[in-house]
C-alpha cells in the first residue's frame, strides 16, 4: 500500500510544516500528496514526528497517522533506522493495537526489519501476524503483499494471498450450500459489495492478480474471477455515474501530462487546471444540492489510467476504461480527499492557498 502520491511543486517543508502551530487533516492530507516532491523529505518526515511528539496537531487521535506517514517517507528513502523508529511510535500512538490504522505501520516496521540486515525474522514474524488481517481488511492485501514483495518475497506473498481467497470463497460457497469450484459459484455483484466500496475478496483477487503477473505465472480460475470482478465493477461504476462526473483529480503535474499524452481528454476534465478544478467544484456543490454526504475527490495519475487500461487492452481515453479506472481508484481509501474543507483550511486541490481564496469561489463560476 502507497498512501504518498506523485511529487510535485511544492512549498519547501519548512514553509509548509515547520511554520505551522498546527498540522490539520488537511495538512496531513497534502502531505501525503505531495511531500516526495518537497526538497527535502526527510525533514518532511522529522518535521511530522515533532509535530506528533509536541502535540502540535489539530486532531491528537492523527498522531499515528502522521507517524506512519513518516515512516513510508523514510522506507521509500531508504532510511530504515530512521522508518523503525517511526514506526514503532506509530504504533505506540494508535489508541490500541487493533487499531485498523495499525496494520499499514505495521508492514511498514516489517519492511525497515527487512533493510536493516540480520532481522528477516522478526519482519516475518510482523508480516505472519497481520496475515489474518487479508480476510477482514480491504487494505491488508495491498500493504502485506508490498512488504513481501520488497524483501524479494513475492512467491510467499502469491501463497499467502491465495490461500486467503480460497479461506474466502469456501465460506462463501459453504454458506450458499453451493457445489463445484467454489469461484465458479460466487456471483460477482454480490462479491462487490456495495458500489462504492468493493469487499475484500475483490481487493484480495486484485493484489493476487498483479503478483502474479509480476511473478509470469499462468492465468488460473481465480485471476478468472479477477477479471469477472473487474468487468462487473467498471459496468456498475458506468451505470452509477457518467465520466464527467467522475471526480477524478487530477494534481498540477499529472493534468499536464494527461492533456500531453491524451489531449481529447481535455474535454473531460479542463482544458487547464483552473477550469478542471472548476468542474469538480461544481459538480461537488450540485452533489450537495442533491442531498449527497460524505463526498470527496481521488488523487489520479497517468500511469495509473494507462496501467488500467493496458490491463483491459483498451483506449485511456473511452468513456468505460476511465469509469473503470474511477471507480478502481475511488475504492482505496488513500486516495480520498474530503470535501469540503473548512473556508479557512488549506484547499483541498494542494495549492497552499485557503479554500476561500482558492477552489471555493469557482463553484460560482
Amino acid at each position: 500500500m502507497a498512501i504518498l502520491g506523485p511529487g510535485r511543486s511544492t512549498p519547501t517543508y519548512r514553509e509548509f510544516v515547520s511554520t505551522k502551530d498546527v498540522l490539520t487533516k488537511a495538512d496531513l492530507a497534502e502531505l501525503r500528496r505531495s511531500a516526495l516532491g518537497t526538497a527535502n523529505p526527510l525533514g518532511v518526515a522529522a518535521e511530522l514526528a515533532e509535530a506528533a511528539e509536541q502535540g502540535r496537531l489539530e486532531d491528537p487521535d492523527d498522531a499515528g497517522d502522521a507517524l506512519t506517514l513518516a515512516a513510508e517517507i523514510a522506507e521509500i528513502r531508504a532510511r530504515p533506522d530512521a522508518a523503525l523508529r517511526y514506526a514503532e511510535q506509530a504504533l505506540a500512538a494508535y489508541p490500541s493495537g487493533d487499531d485498523p490504522r495499525a496494520g499499514f505501520a505495521r508492514a511498514l516496521r516489517a519492511r525497515a526489519l527487512f533493510r536493516a540486515g540480520g532481522r528477516d525474522d522478526e519482519a516475518m514474524a510482523e508480516l505472519t501476524a497481520l496475515r489474518p488481517l487479508l480476510l477482514v481488511q480491504p487494505d491488508a492485501p495491498a500493504y502485506v503483499s508490498a512488504a513481501l514483495d520488497a524483501s524479494g518475497r513475492s512467491s510467499t506473498a502469491e501463497t499467502w494471498l491465495s490461500e486467503a481467497v480460497d479461506t474466502l470463497l469456501g465460506e462463501r460457497a459453504a454458506a450458499a450450500g453451493a457445489s463445484g469450484p467454489a469461484s465458479t459459484a460466487i456471483d460477482p455483484v454480490v462479491e462487490l459489495g456495495p458500489p462504492d466500496a468493493p469487499g475484500v475478496l475483490f481487493f484480495l483477487l486484485q493484489q493476487r492478480h498483479r503478483v502474479r503477473r509480476d511473478l509470469n505465472l499462468p492465468h488460473d480460475r481465480q485471476d478468472d474471477l479477477s477479471d469477472r470482478l473487474e468487468t462487473q465493477l467498471v459496468r456498475r461504476a458506468g451505470e452509477r455515474r457518467g465520466a464527467e462526473s467522475d471526480l477524478l483529480f487530477w494534481p498540477r503535474a499529472e493534468f499536464d501530462r494527461l492533456l500531453s499524452e491524451h489531449p481529447s481528454l481535455a474535454e473531460v476534465y479542463g482544458s487547464d487546471w483552473d477550469a478542471h478544478r472548476g468542474l469538480l467544484e461544481k459538480e461537488l456543490v450540485r452533489l450537495t444540492g442533491a442531498g449527497q454526504a460524505g463526498l470527496g475527490v481521488f488523487t489520479a495519475t497517468v500511469a495509473g489510467l494507462n496501467a488500467f487500461a493496458g490491463r483491459r487492452d483498451g483506449d485511456p481515453a473511452d468513456v468505460a476504461v476511465r469509469a473503470g479506472y474511477a471507480a478502481e481508484v475511488s475504492a482505496r481509501p488513500s486516495a480520498r480527499i474530503p470535501w469540503p474543507p473548512e473556508r479557512n483550511d488549506a484547499c483541498w486541490c494542494g495549492s497552499g492557498l485557503k479554500y476561500k481564496k482558492d477552489c471555493l469561489p469557482r463553484s460560482r463560476g
